[in-house]
């Protein structure tokens, strides 16, 4: 573990919660694209995707935390 002497000093958590909220929206897109691809229904697509997007940006906020957290 590192002390904390040698955490970046600009590390927040709006900054965390901003990279988890950006890259959601284009795993989110890409998810979404794949269930329709398989299933060719639309709806279908989007509910996964709309389920996807605010489970997993929760999972990798606190993610990013703990990594911050540990290091």
């Amino acid at each position: 573990m590192r002390s904390s002497a040698q955490k970046p000093p600009s590390t927040s958590h709006l900054l965390s919660l901003a990279k988890a909220f950006s890259w959601r929206i284009v795993a989110t897109l890409t998810t979404a694209l794949i269930a329709y691809v398989i299933t060719g229904e639309m709806d279908t697509a989007l509910w996964i995707g709309g389920i996807e997007f605010f489970l997993k940006i929760g999972i990798y906020y606190a993610h990013e935390r703990l990594w911050l957290w540990l290091t």
